[in-house]
């Protein structure tokens, strides 16, 4: 079964994660998928394969080679799809040699995916293209690396001429919710290193991530009659909104780029009596980080000081910059590069605008960067993912295997 075979396969399970349940993982789904996975790493005749309850799937190919000292590397991906968008009944189709123009995804509902909205499909002219029927996600974010993570494997079993060490592979769920790292038992995983394939489009190499935390503030409110409310009313409608607007304007998601951190507000529930307003905060650099969470602090007193006792903030972080625990490693950065320029890929080290399961496992002692898994447009109906793209990530991971156990 070659790699796009797979992720066809692949993408008819419902995964989409819940960060309501409170459970992991989070959704039946994942379990079901994982098992399935379990079976299929069976067939192909892995080795140290384990399944546990919370949905955790790892599985070793032994190496085939007696060379000693051949470091362990891991390949991750996760189980799930984002909340953002129903992942159920997915209906792929392939474009074949994608000519430039608009494609059609759902005639009914007029979608389209089209160069003039999405210019990055002008990149991948003449090449062949899965998309949506235009009513759920794809899910190559992950289900891409997932397929190309098995089929490498595959691969390397059946060419044995292909010298390389241990490898570990683990199918994690939950990481579109923040909590794919959580349970994630690096000590039983027993890899030196390991590449999440879990990025975008082709070249992508990523050991940089923003740090992350999430803010909730809180205004108690007191109703009155609008009729007899003056001096008496407290809305807290009103001084939410005003919090809101004393932040920096332009550092939100839609005003930057790069590294560029900024402050996104989420939600908004409230009425008179209350209101929360539900913030993530994001900046690439560690100092200006927690100086956006000072600002907080200070937007929070201020508010106070003229409505006493209004306001209650709450901050928890979330992640923090891999790259700290990657620079010390860094030869695993180059491996990786050399692994894209074998396979014919240009590599692009970018920063990561996001979170990463790699990120949390770091700096639980897993160095871990993320290599590209090929899509584009997560997380909503113009996703897309060129086949061509899948195979050059399956050879990214085997040119991985043979460069660590050569070196």
């Amino acid at each position: 079964m070659n790699v796009v075979d797979r992720f066809l396969q692949y993408v008819k399970f419902d995964t989409q994660s819940d960060e309501l349940t409170n459970l992991t993982p989070s959704t039946p789904g994942q379990m079901i998928f994982a098992q399935h996975l379990e079976k299929e790493l069976r067939e192909l005749g892995l080795s140290d394969i384990s399944l546990d309850e919370n949905g955790y799937l790892m599985a070793t190919l032994p190496a085939n080679t007696d060379k000693a000292d051949i470091p362990t590397v891991g390949f991750i991906a996760h189980l799930d799809t984002s909340p953002d968008m129903s992942g159920r009944h997915v209906s792929p189709r392939i474009v074949q040699n994608y000519d430039g123009s608009d494609i059609t995804l759902n005639a009914e509902k007029q979608i389209v995916l089209s160069p003039s909205e999405f210019p990055e499909l002008n990149h991948y002219v003449g090449q062949d293209l899965i998309v949506t029927d235009g009513n759920t996600l794809l899910g190559a974010d992950d289900k891409a690396g997932i397929a190309e993570i098995i089929t490498a494997i595959d691969y390397l079993r059946q060419h044995p001429e292909i010298k390389h060490g241990d490898i570990r592979i683990a199918f994690n769920p939950d990481e579109e919710i923040g909590k794919g790292a959580h349970k994630f038992d690096v000590e039983r995983f027993g890899a030196d290193w390991a590449y999440t394939m879990d990025g975008g489009e082709i070249g992508e190499l990523e050991y940089e991530n923003f740090n992350a935390a999430v803010a909730r503030v809180t205004f108690t409110g007191r109703n009155v009659h609008p009729g007899y409310a003056k001096h008496k009313m407290i809305n807290s409608l009103r001084i939410a909104t005003q919090f809101a607007i004393m932040l920096p304007r332009w550092e939100t998601p839609e005003h930057t780029e790069g590294y560029e951190g900024f402050y996104h507000l989420v939600s908004i529930e409230g009425t008179v009596e209350k209101t929360v307003l539900t913030y993530i905060i994001r900046d690439h650099d560690r100092d200006r980080f927690e100086r956006r969470k000072k600002e907080f602090e200070h937007l929070t007193r201020k508010i106070n000081h003229e409505f006493p006792g209004v306001a209650e903030l709450e901050i928890n972080d979330q992640y923090y910059n891999m790259r700290e625990k990657i620079e010390p490693v860094k030869h695993i950065i180059d491996i990786a590069i050399k692994a894209m320029e074998d396979a014919g890929v240009t590599p692009k080290v970018v920063p990561i605008r996001g979170g990463t399961d790699g990120a949390q496992l770091s700096f639980k002692g897993l160095p871990c960067p993320n290599i590209f898994a090929g899509g584009l447009n997560f997380h909503g109906r113009y996703e897309f993912v060129p086949v061509q793209s899948m195979e050059k990530a399956t050879d990214v991971i085997v040119q991985i295997a043979r460069i660590v156990a050569e070196k």
